[in-house]
């Protein structure tokens, strides 16, 4: 038995997810797969699996390295897993946040008139 693990208590001992609630809930809703299926929180999954798993629009591919018994750290994830995801996934999610014309920084407060005009010549 300490070749395998459930998917959803990997998914957040590798820092894919915040709490293990969220990873039974991606589980649940079709956002991790193996094999092209999705998979439920029970599935056990074995050093070797490749994992989809999409995280808000960012789709992940995973491999597993190990089965840690507890949540890693933050600088023990690539003891954990080994990421498969394209830099072009990446580097379109850059691009999203990039052109995303009303973000603002928390604790930036209400655009200046200057920059309200900006994001309104932007958008038309």
């Amino acid at each position: 038995m300490d070749n395998e693990i459930r998917i959803d208590k990997w998914l957040w001992s590798a820092r894919l997810f915040k709490t293990r609630s969220i990873a039974v809930e991606a589980c649940k809703g079709g956002k991790v797969k193996i094999d092209g299926n999705n998979v439920k929180p029970s599935r056990d999954v074995k050093i070797g699996d490749v994992i989809h798993v999409q995280i808000e629009q960012l789709h992940k591919i995973v491999q597993i390295v190990s089965l840690p018994k507890n949540r890693v750290s933050a600088k023990q994830v690539p003891e954990v897993l080994l990421d498969l995801t394209p830099a072009e996934e990446y580097e379109r999610i850059e691009m999203m946040h990039a052109f995303k014309s009303e973000y603002r920084d928390k604790g930036a407060g209400r655009p200046t008139k200057k920059e309200r005009r900006t994001i309104d010549e932007f958008k038309q």
